[in-house]
């Protein structure tokens, strides 16, 4: 059963007790992604291995599964086209979670687009040590993201 986590606001993304940054660069233009991640929310599950579904819930909300059945009630906070996307989960079934906001913060770079996810999480000492120990696999997530991302948006304007 989900259950209600705290109300953090965007300034988390540099408060929080824990920050995983990871960054990289695509070919695709700025706006693209950005369409991608703001405005198709339900295509998230076709280049996000770990998003099972993601679908728009309700004035501003998103309901997002992931594989091995964690689950998200979540919050945009802020969709600043083309810039930044940020959401905060509101509801999970993922043990010792406290807080969580995630912000894909985007920049033009080199003729495409440089992407910096932050995932900034409290939770209990055990939910922090383990999530830190994941941050590897967590990069691998996001890259492999990414470059699904850009090879799906350059299918799309071919």
């Amino acid at each position: 059963m989900a259950r209600r986590l705290r109300p953090v606001g965007t300034d988390f993304v540099e408060t929080a007790p824990l920050r995983l940054v990871f960054a990289r660069e695509v070919a695709a233009p700025v706006e693209a992604v950005f369409t991608a991640l703001a405005e198709d929310v339900s295509g998230w599950s076709e280049w996000f291995s770990a998003v099972t579904l993601a679908r728009p819930a309700g004035e501003g909300g998103r309901e997002v599964r992931l594989r091995g059945g964690t689950r998200f009630e979540e919050t945009v906070l802020v969709s600043k086209a083309p810039e930044v996307y940020t959401y905060r989960a509101d509801a999970t079934n993922a043990p010792g979670l406290r807080a969580l906001v995630e912000e894909w913060r985007l920049t033009p770079a080199g003729g495409g687009t440089r992407i910096q996810w932050t995932f900034a999480a409290d939770g209990t000492a055990v939910f922090r040590t383990a999530l830190t120990l994941a941050r590897g696999g967590l990069g691998r997530a996001f890259r492999g993201a990414v470059t699904a991302l850009d090879r799906r948006l350059a299918t799309a304007t071919a």
